[in-house]
């Protein structure tokens, strides 16, 4: 049974991660609803993320590699400068876009997790996730990757600071950020998925003192292993899936979901 439930959990993590419908908040809604273990088990959901990671990790693993090389040559190595000045740029306005929601994260932690952690609230958020999908259903930009702006920057790093609330989809409102500033469709979602690493890893980081300490981490060893690879695997297919809606203008669809999902909170949670 812990290897079948912990398989549906990772199946659940693989497939709300990339999908601009909030991870987060499906897992609270599920802890909400079904109040067992191992919907409060946080080790896990480090674990589960690390799947999601490795899975969008191989999906760009080209373009990372590309970029790290890129950025090290500009700063190391003067004669390739003018080469990979663009690429340095890029990398630059990705730390630009973190730092907001970084800082913001760091100073409401507890207030996130104190005050704001309720299903009236969860089913509000997800109205707000439907209503910048739907707002932006049309929205198809010009500009590549080389014609990113700091001003662009900026302004999806703010926006992206609404992410710390529970039911905002990370990957929805970046999208929908890098859609406002004139991106196109495809470097929209390059830029919302290399812009998760960063993110991903300092969120892991800082949960791994707490997997450390777990003295269950043996006995749990398998159903882990299964439910992480489980959410590898979905979030690769997963993302596949996302990435031919975005590029065919279908985002939208997803605005459907977030209100019918919202209805159910306000619902089931009266």
């Amino acid at each position: 049974m812990d290897y079948l439930i912990y398989i549906v959990l990772g199946i659940l993590q693989g497939f709300t991660e990339p999908l601009p419908i909030s991870s987060s908040g499906h897992i609270f809604l599920f802890k909400n609803i079904f109040n067992t273990n191992m919907f409060h088990d946080l080790n896990f959901e480090i674990i589960a993320n690390f799947g999601s990671f490795l899975a969008i990790l191989f999906i760009f693993r080209k373009e990372i590699i590309d970029l790290v090389n890129a950025f090290f040559s500009f700063i190391f190595n003067k004669k390739k400068r003018n080469v990979t000045k663009d690429k340095f740029r890029y990398c630059i306005y990705l730390i630009i876009s973190t730092i907001p929601v970084g800082i913001l994260g760091f100073l409401l932690k507890d207030v996130v997790e104190d005050k704001l952690q309720n299903m009236k609230f969860l089913g509000f958020t997800f109205l707000l996730t439907a209503l910048m999908l739907f707002l932006i259903r049309n929205k198809n930009g010009t500009k590549e990757d080389k014609d990113i702006t700091l001003k662009d920057a900026i302004v999806i790093g703010l926006i992206q600071m609404i992410t710390i609330m529970p039911g905002i989809s990370r990957s929805g409102t970046v999208l929908v950020a890098c859609l406002i500033c004139g991106l196109s469709r495809k470097t929209a979602l390059k830029y919302t998925f290399i812009l998760y690493f960063p993110i991903s890893v300092a969120t892991m980081l800082l949960g791994v003192s707490d997997l450390i300490e777990a003295g269950n981490l043996a006995s749990l060893a398998i159903p882990y292993l299964s439910g992480m690879i489980a959410s590898l695997v979905v979030t690769y297919f997963t993302y596949n899936w996302l990435s031919e809606l975005v590029k065919k203008g279908k985002l939208w669809k997803f605005s459907i979901y977030c209100i019918c999902l919202a209805i159910f909170i306000f619902i089931y949670f009266r």
